[in-house]
């Protein structure tokens, strides 16, 4: 199968790659810097397509080379989720790209989206939970997912709308919490500044979350929102003092330094009964995925 990927040099990314070139598939990296690809890609037969969306000058279905389905990661303008950027600029911009391969034959799509879409909203959260999001990246990507199932009606095509939870892994931004902390014990730092911790969250380790998105899109079914998650509640402290354990680093946690984020709720976790279906009856046909993890 021939599978295009945007964002390819990401965090998620890099990681979705490797993942369709282990399993055999056929690789477009649609990316902004070619540069910016690691070697090891081009060296297993990716096809480097250098596109920037909202440029204006964004290719169709059949310039890009056909695709069998597009794993869509593009996004600008993170990690500020309040930000009117997220709708004024990001939204228009990124529906106007997938709308033109769609109308043009793209016959698959897969685009990432967020738990943010359900908002302030607490507990497990399930694809039924109707989504209330609450600041602006939330509300961009909420939008574009709606725009995506008008535009089915009128140019069928499957999607898979995969709202992310929580990833940590290698070659995460360094905003992200793992790498702070990473950075913390190499600098030598006795004590590792963090808010309370005890917000309950949904974590996965984004080498599991790459195979699932791989599994889903490569399906070939018009399989809609679905949570991307463990469904696993941790408290951020325990997943802090987790890593502090399993990687054997000497420090000590200043909890309460920072104030808990306002754009998100003290307790929320992913439902995982669609996810977990799918990727069973996926692996029964071909094991190529993981089960749903367990939280660390």
């Amino acid at each position: 199968m021939r599978v295009a990927v945007t964002g390819a040099t990401g965090f998620i990314g890099r990681h979705v790659l490797a993942e369709l070139c282990r399993r055999g598939h056929e690789t477009t990296a649609c990316v902004r810097d070619a540069s910016r690809l690691p070697d090891e890609f081009l060296q297993m037969g990716t096809e480097v397509r250098q596109i920037a969306i909202g440029a204006g000058d964004e290719p169709d279905w059949q310039s890009l080379g056909s695709p069998d389905v597009l794993i869509h990661l593009a996004w600008d303008g993170l990690p500020n989720y309040h930000s009117p950027h997220h709708f004024e600029k990001e939204l228009p911009d990124q529906y106007s790209f997938l709308a033109r391969l769609v109308k043009t034959g793209l016959p698959a799509l897969t685009v990432t989206g967020t738990c943010f879409e359900y908002g302030m909203q607490s507990g497990a959260l399930g694809e039924e939970t109707i989504c209330l999001p609450s600041n602006c990246y939330g509300f961009a990507k909420n939008t574009l997912h709606r725009q995506l199932q008008f535009l089915s009606a009128q140019h069928r095509f499957n999607l898979v709308w995969a709202r992310l939870f929580y990833l940590y892994g290698d070659g995460q931004s360094s905003n992200s919490l793992l790498s702070q902390l990473r950075n913390a014990v190499t600098e030598r730092k006795k004590v590792f500044d963090m808010s309370g911790g005890e917000q309950l969250r949904d974590y996965l380790p984004v080498t599991t979350v790459s195979r699932f998105l791989c599994t889903l899109a490569t399906l070939g079914q018009d399989i809609g929102p679905i949570n991307i998650c463990s469904g696993k509640p941790i408290s951020v402290r325990r997943l802090v003092e987790t890593w502090i354990r399993e990687y054997g680093w000497k420090i000590e946690l200043n909890l309460g330094h920072y104030p808990y984020p306002d754009y998100e709720p003290m307790a929320f976790w992913g439902k995982t009964d669609k996810l977990s279906t799918i990727i069973s009856i996926a692996d029964a046909v071909q094991p190529a995925s993981m089960e749903v993890s367990k939280a660390p």
